[in-house]
């Protein structure tokens, strides 16, 4: 008796050991019980969702970004405004910004068809902006899973974390490295602006005061974004490929054509000019670092184990 009690004991302390060090700890396979087809329903609505508008893929990473550059990437980006609780959605770098909600909104519903109550919207978050990046022709990576939802938001905090697009060189290291992202980590991450578009507001700045841009290219942009009024009018982050994941961002700031006054940042005589150089050059070394960064970045505070929720709807806490 005394030694099936012992082998019980050292079973249960087995068990709670190998609990205690996997908790917190994400996984691509997290999901391969209890809803194995959740990555198959997640691309199929991407595809889609691609296909009817090239913007999507773009819009869907940013919203990604600007999930887990706010206090982890929980979901909470995803999260309306309703009664006295208060998202991010108004936040600055957010507000008549940020699109692509009614897609998560999409895919949430097909998989609580078919796994109710199992997947986070911030597990969906993640698999859709992989997906959209490899839609347009970029890298594919194991995206980490096993996140839970948030049941809170801060518009404080998405005011005041996510980078500027006037931005330094220096205050964007500093913003990626508050959250354990790397200087290489930043300019990999800054080509995702290979893909999608900018609001007239953001780079008028740079077109008609920065003296780091090609003249012919400010003037080009000055043509749909005048000196006041237009805030809203867009303009391609990069001109070459505007719907392609491909290498033409780090191309296009070596010719000072970079749209945003943070995007020329990186190639400005600065410390990341020689990456720049190499991303633009090599292809598959932006791909592979892009793909690295990412991962990296979608472990940035996850809520894992009881923490959080595994909310039914995407803009709303259970």
């Amino acid at each position: 008796m005394a030694s099936a009690s012992g082998l019980l004991l050292k079973i249960s302390f087995f068990l709670m050991l190998l609990f205690s060090n996997g908790k917190g700890q994400l996984s691509p396979s997290f999901y391969s019980q209890t809803c194995p087809t959740l990555a198959a329903t997640v691309k199929l609505v991407m595809t889609t969702s691609v296909l009817l508008d090239r913007r999507t893929g773009a819009s869907i990473l940013r919203l990604f970004f600007h999930d887990c550059f706010v206090n982890g990437c929980d979901g909470s980006v995803l999260l309306d405004d309703a009664g006295s609780f208060v998202g991010e959605k108004g936040a600055g770098p957010n507000a008549n910004s940020l699109r692509g909600f009614n897609v998560i909104d999409t895919i949430k519903t097909a998989v609580e068809l078919l796994c109710p109550k199992t997947v986070s919207c911030a597990d969906i978050l993640a698999l859709a902006a992989r997906d959209g990046v490899v839609l347009l022709g970029g890298p594919s990576w194991s995206v980490p899973l096993g996140r839970r939802d948030s049941t809170t938001a801060s518009l404080s905090a998405a005011n005041s974390n996510l980078p500027s697009p006037v931005s330094s060189l220096s205050q964007l290291i500093s913003a990626f490295a508050a959250k354990g992202l790397n200087a290489r980590d930043m300019t990999a991450l800054s080509g995702a602006h290979t893909i999608g578009q900018a609001r007239c507001v953001n780079f008028r700045s740079h077109i008609y005061s920065d003296a780091n841009i090609d003249a012919a290219f400010a003037s080009q942009r000055q043509g749909t974004c005048p000196s006041s009024g237009g805030d809203n009018n867009l303009a391609p982050l990069d001109a070459q490929t505007a719907n392609a994941f491909d290498n033409a961002y780090f191309k296009n700031l070596l010719s000072s054509k970079g749209l945003l006054h943070s995007d020329q940042e990186l190639f400005n005589n600065g410390t990341q000019d020689s990456l720049v150089r190499q991303y633009a050059t090599n292809p598959s070394a932006f791909a592979a670092d892009f793909a690295a960064a990412m991962v990296k970045m979608s472990n940035i505070g996850p809520l894992t184990g009881s923490s959080g929720e595994i909310r039914t709807n995407c803009r709303r806490v259970n």
